[in-house]
C-alpha cells in the first residue's frame, strides 16, 4: 500500500443526519454503556437511503435485483471524479458530461462534483433547490456504458422529478412548485413530466448509483482513481449506507 492514498467521499451518518423530506429520524439508542454495563453497545433505526448510500434497482423498479443480488464489483473499478458545477435547479446535461475532465470511458464509474455537497445540512436549499440529472443524461450514461455513477446532491435525479415535486407520492413541498412557476412562468409538470427517470435508466441496465456523495471530493475533482463504495450485504434490501473511498496511488 506504500504510495497509496485513500480519501473519503461519504457523508457522516449519527443523530441529526439531513433527511429526505418524507423520513422519519434516525433513532440511536444506548442499550448498553459503560457507566451500565462495563461496554458500549447502540441500537440505530434509519432508513437505508440516509446520508451517502447506494440505491439499489429494486428501490424503484418492481422485480429487479435486491442488495444481496448485486455483484461486488458493481461497486468497485477505475473512476473520473469530474466538476460540473451547477446552480439552484440546473440540470446536468449530455452536452456537460461530454465536456467533462477527465474524459468519461466506458466501463467507467462517474462521480459528479456540483459543488452542491457544500450545502449538506437539514434545510431546503440542499434538498429542494439542488441540481440534478434528468432522462437525457441518464440515457447518456447507457449509452456510454459507465459502471455506476455518485453525484454531491440529493438524488440521482433532479428534485423537481421525485415526489418534491408532482410526481409518485408529492408534492412533498407544494411551495417549492410554486416558487419554481414564479421564478419561470413554467409549470414543473411541463419541464419535469417523469418521475426520476434517471434512476430508472441507471439501476434497470446495470449501472449503480450514490447520493448525497461529499467528504473529500474537493481534493480528488479532476483525478481519475480507484472508487469502492460497498453497500451491506442485506437481503431483499432496496439500498444501502456505504463508505465510499476514493482510492488514489500518488
Amino acid at each position: 500500500m506504500s504510495g497509496v492514498r485513500l480519501y473519503d467521499l461519504s457523508q457522516t451518518f449519527g443523530h441529526n443526519a439531513p433527511l429526505w423530506p418524507y423520513f422519519p429520524d434516525v433513532k440511536i439508542e444506548r442499550f448498553h454503556y459503560h457507566a451500565k454495563s462495563g461496554v458500549l453497545s447502540q441500537q440505530i433505526t434509519t432508513f437505508m437511503h440516509c446520508t451517502t448510500h447506494a440505491d439499489s434497482p429494486a428501490h424503484v423498479i418492481e422485480g429487479a435485483p435486491y442488495t444481496d443480488e448485486i455483484p461486488l464489483d458493481s461497486y468497485y473499478g477505475t473512476g473520473v471524479v469530474v466538476d460540473i458545477p451547477k446552480g439552484k435547479w440546473e440540470v446536468i446535461t449530455p452536452d456537460d458530461l461530454e465536456k467533462a475532465e477527465p474524459k468519461i470511458e466506458t466501463g467507467d464509474i462517474v462521480i459528479i462534483r456540483t459543488g452542491w455537497h457544500r450545502y449538506y445540512s437539514d434545510s431546503r436549499q440542499y434538498f429542494a433547490y439542488s441540481p440534478g440529472l434528468y432522462r437525457e443524461a441518464g440515457e447518456w450514461f447507457v449509452e456510454r456504458k459507465v459502471k455506476a455513477v455518485g453525484v454531491d446532491h440529493q438524488a440521482l435525479d433532479h428534485p423537481l422529478a421525485t415526489a418534491i415535486g408532482p410526481h409518485g407520492t408529492g408534492p412533498l413541498l407544494p411551495d417549492v412548485c410554486e416558487e419554481y412557476r414564479a421564478e419561470t412562468g413554467r409549470e414543473v409538470i411541463e419541464d419535469f413530466p417523469e418521475w426520476e427517470p434517471c434512476h430508472r435508466l441507471l439501476l434497470g441496465n446495470g449501472i449503480m448509483g450514490w447520493e448525497n456523495v461529499g467528504g473529500d471530493i474537493d481534493k480528488v475533482v479532476g483525478r481519475r482513481v480507484i472508487i469502492a463504495g460497498f453497500p451491506i450485504r442485506w437481503e431483499r434490501g432496496d439500498g444501502s449506507i456505504v463508505r465510499l473511498v476514493a482510492i488514489v496511488d500518488e
